[in-house]
């Protein structure tokens, strides 16, 4: 802590042999992060520019690609800085920013994901009612709705926790995620409490809403013509395997905090990077390779001469 100037500062004690290694780290997670910011833009290009995935389904689909680079770019240029520098330090409050925006985005994607099985439940179970439900208006009100109420629903959380005492000042990781409760000197039931509502709020109802979404939808596509069960094979897998490796990586955070102490500190670093190296890769290419109308456009845009 500085006290001259008022301001805490924390250390990344999560790293390892950075000073040996700095480049190597440097350069390998420079690259995952442009291969990330251009994977995700590619695809977010293409539905921009072709009328034929002005659709609610592809609008969905770009705005969580949108939000996987927001959620990269809120911890790798970070990263990157403490790579090359001598001290992997950070102030509280930039600490909480980081711990907002992680906690934020990735309940945007739940959210968006819950907003994507909708329209897949209302596109494959009420077709001649789905123009009609899936207007502009409540495309833009999920929209915003996903990106809005986690963001609404942390600030209290993080404001209680700048107010909070530390007894630490060293965290157990490479960026700023509910580690930051370990620092405190008291971790009161209410927090506790608190944080469970909005955990149940922004994860855990959309989980089991869409669950229940593709449950229903399986259901009615087995008992309708091939042609449903194909359609809903093509258009819903992908999200579900989408929402399937999110929601691991998710418990992956959960485990880092709370068994932090029976890893190893490599171990500790090669988890907390799974959260944010899988998961921004992994939707470009699964809904590049998946999703057959982008599939298409992806072909046309890179291998032009062998399509006719």
């Amino acid at each position: 802590m500085d006290d001259t100037l008022n301001v805490t500062y924390l250390t990344f004690g999560g790293h390892v042999d950075v000073d040996r290694y700095r480049y190597v780290y440097f350069v390998i997670m420079f690259t995952i992060y442009i291969l990330i910011i251009c994977s995700n833009s590619v695809i977010v290009y293409l539905i921009w520019v072709h009328p034929n995935l002005h659709e609610p389904m592809y609008i969905f689909i770009a705005a969580l690609l949108i939000n996987s680079v927001l959620f990269s770019t809120t911890i790798y240029p970070k990263l990157l800085i403490d790579f090359l520098s001598d001290k992997q330090i950070i102030t509280y409050l930039a600490c909480l920013v980081q711990f907002h925006m992680f906690y934020s985005l990735g309940g945007s994607e739940f959210l968006l994901l819950a907003a994507m099985a909708y329209d897949r439940y209302v596109s494959i179970c009420k077709p001649l009612q789905y123009p009609t439900i899936m207007s502009k208006t409540t495309v833009s009100i999920f929209l915003v709705s996903a990106w809005l109420l986690p963001a609404c629903q942390l600030v209290l959380p993080t404001a209680m926790s700048a107010k909070e005492r530390l007894c630490r000042f060293i965290l157990n990781g490479v960026f700023c995620n509910n580690t930051i409760y370990k620092l405190q000197c008291v971790i009161s039931q209410a927090r506790f409490v608190r944080d469970m509502v909005i955990l149940l709020n922004v994860a855990l109802v959309p989980v089991l809403f869409i669950l229940f979404t593709y449950t229903r939808i399986f259901v009615i596509s087995y008992r309708s013509s091939k042609e449903v069960r194909k359609k809903a094979a093509q258009t819903c897998l992908p999200h579900l395997i989408v929402l399937i490796n999110f929601s691991c990586l998710c418990a992956y955070d959960v485990i880092v905090v709370g068994l932090e102490a029976d890893f190893p500190k490599t171990v500790r670093l090669i988890m907390a990077l799974q959260i944010i190296l899988y998961h921004p890769l992994f939707n470009p290419i699964m809904y590049g390779l998946k999703m057959k109308e982008i599939h298409k456009h992806l072909k046309r845009l890179f291998f032009p001469a062998r399509i006719k």
